[in-house]
């Protein structure tokens, strides 16, 4: 029997493929990211930097002309994708997952209000400039892709159900992030435009509900929904939040009838005799196999499956180098150190984060709700502090709320320091408890916020 070995390339890229597939690695391909950008903005050629990002990209079709920056189709076009992604968890979660039913989503849903509404009371404590105080939704922000990849340092030190309620509370903070970016930011609507979203929407809505199964009628019909969305004043990436939660969470294969198909069209290539004539029946015998499988996969679960990678290791990471860059140059870190902008911001991820979860926690235990199994007190704060980690949609709401560099470079720093320190705190946290041997869960390994 001849023995499979793997060709020499597949040996070689086996570490990259293992290093990809754990869950800390999307969070450390950010900080690689962030550390470049910052690096780079601070550097003898952060003028390329600065050139690169606002080099203009022209997309002109005859009926429509998009004229703008890098860093616009950075954060108003490929983001839509990563939005798109945290539309597919939530639904997930709401759906099959872990918040799937009232008595599990009392928690989660508890904590994540706390840890939204303690970090804005918080901001609104230290900062009293009206310009400043734009930025207050910004501690509110969870980034799911460091704060996991904590946990993941940590293994089965860390209980199934802290895992579980971050994770959870992490999907419900992505709701209020999106709510308030839609209400908050979005500063003059257009009626028109905002019409044709809504009805082009209800119209992919129909196709999913009418089995149009091809993934390219939903590409195409999401560009027109995109344009008229930039039309309309609302921001683009909440389109990639709508686009996920329409996506469709049931397969449209039945397990039984699969099961019954596949075993129909394996027994015919057992049979086959595998002759010259035959080899074009037996390659299209192996299409409807595929086929059959890519039906069998819900196409929620196909989409993030597809996704995730994309999302972590080039989307996410483009979105920091572009946006982390923050040249401290010029008295510019000196300011940011006196600034109650910086503060507020660093404040409330650093305190109120972990300090709204826990209370909110509290009170929902003493109204009866139970806490996750194996879930202490203390490892309810260490995850309360994790969550303070708010990098990526902090700082992609910092991008909303100031277009005044002096403001938007003190906001940035104050997510630095609090998402750094929060993570250092949370991690020591969750490392003070007893080890366990619990079995680690599914996490995906970027999320979204």
């Amino acid at each position: 029997m001849t023995t499979w070995r793997p060709a020499p390339i597949s040996r070689l890229m086996q570490p990259f493929n293992d290093f990809v597939h754990t869950e800390s690695a999307g969070g450390v391909v950010l900080v690689l990211a962030s550390a470049v950008a910052l690096g780079w903005a601070n550097s003898p050629w952060s003028h390329v930097y600065e050139a690169i990002l606002h080099a203009h990209i022209v997309v002109d079709v005859g009926i429509y002309r998009i004229d703008e920056p890098v860093h616009y189709w950075v954060n108003d076009v490929v983001m839509v994708l990563f939005f798109f992604l945290v539309g597919l968890e939530i639904k997930r979660e709401l759906t099959v997952g872990e918040i799937n039913s009232v008595r599990r989503a009392v928690v989660p849903l508890a904590a994540a209000l706390g840890g939204m509404i303690a970090p804005v009371a918080i901001f609104f404590l230290i900062v009293g400039d009206p310009a400043a105080q734009r930025g207050w939704g910004v501690p509110m922000a969870t980034d799911i892709a460091f704060a996991l990849g904590v946990t993941a340092l940590l293994g089965p030190r860390v209980p199934v159900g802290l895992k579980v309620l971050l994770l959870a509370l992490a999907i419900f903070d992505d709701i209020g992030a999106v709510a308030v970016i839609a209400v908050a930011y979005t500063e003059s609507l257009a009626l028109l435009p905002l019409l044709v979203v809504m009805l082009m929407l209800a119209a992919m809505w129909g196709c999913s509900k009418g089995g149009v199964r091809s993934i390219s009628v939903y590409a195409v019909l999401a560009i027109p929904v995109w344009i008229a969305a930039r039309e309309s004043g609302v921001h683009p990436t909440l389109l990639g939040v709508a686009f996920g939660l329409l996506t469709p969470w049931e397969s449209w294969q039945h397990p039984e009838r699969f099961a019954a198909e596949a075993d129909e069209i394996l027994t015919e290539l057992r049979v086959s005799t595998g002759t010259a004539d035959e080899r074009r029946a037996q390659t299209e015998t192996v299409l409807r196999l595929r086929g059959l499988s890519a039906e069998a996969v819900a196409p929620l679960d196909r989409m993030e499956e597809t996704l995730t990678d994309w999302v972590a290791f080039l989307i996410v990471p483009l979105f920091a180098l572009a946006n982390a860059g923050v040249d401290l140059r010029g008295g510019v870190l000196g300011e940011a150190v006196s600034s109650p902008l910086a503060w507020g911001i660093a404040a409330g991820l650093l305190i109120g984060k972990p300090a709204g979860i826990v209370a909110a926690t509290w009170i929902a235990v003493r109204l009866g709700a139970e806490l996750p199994a194996g879930a202490t007190w203390r490892g309810i704060l260490g995850v309360g502090a994790v969550a303070g980690i708010g990098f990526t949609v902090a700082l992609f709401v910092s991008q909303l709320a100031y277009t005044d560099a002096g403001l938007l470079a003190q906001s940035k720093v104050g997510i630095f320091a609090g998402s750094l320190v929060s993570g250092v705190v949370g991690y020591l946290l969750l490392r003070s408890l007893p080890s366990g041997n619990a079995e680690r869960p599914r996490l995906p390994r970027i999320d979204t916020r």
